[in-house]
């Protein structure tokens, strides 16, 4: 067995995709709509194993939290770059853009170099080497 996907819901369908696109080197599919049920969604490939599937509901009211707060369930989505130099690029790239770095580039307790951003949504993104 294996992990297919993971979704996420976005309160802006096209910007998510842009982010984890243009950051993560994702590649977009085609997008979904159910006109009825006021529900978008688009799968993002990131080219070794499971996808992420983005969200958007113009009919469900969501329960917004403070970005980057923890909470039980799902806390955050790991992104490998291949390498602690390609963390530390990503990390200063996304700084620079303006997104908010939560966890400063380190080696953790359980070996992995990484550091902590928030996705456009306040969604926790640990990018690793």
């Amino acid at each position: 067995m294996h992990i297919a996907h993971l979704g996420l819901w976005s309160r802006d369908l096209e910007r998510s995709k842009h982010f984890y696109c243009h950051y993560f080197g994702a590649s977009a599919g085609a997008n979904y709509h159910n006109p009825a049920k006021g529900f978008r969604s688009c799968f993002l490939d990131f080219g070794q194993g499971g996808q992420l599937e983005l969200m958007h509901s113009s009919t469900l009211e969501l329960p917004t939290q403070a970005p980057g707060q923890q909470q039980i369930g799902l806390t955050h989505l790991a992104i490998s770059t291949g390498s602690a130099e390609a963390v530390d690029t990503l990390t200063e790239r996304l700084r620079s853009d303006g997104y908010t770095i939560a966890s400063e580039p380190r080696r953790t307790g359980d070996g992995y170099y990484e550091s902590v951003i928030l996705d456009p949504d306040g969604c926790r993104i640990e990018i690793t080497d």
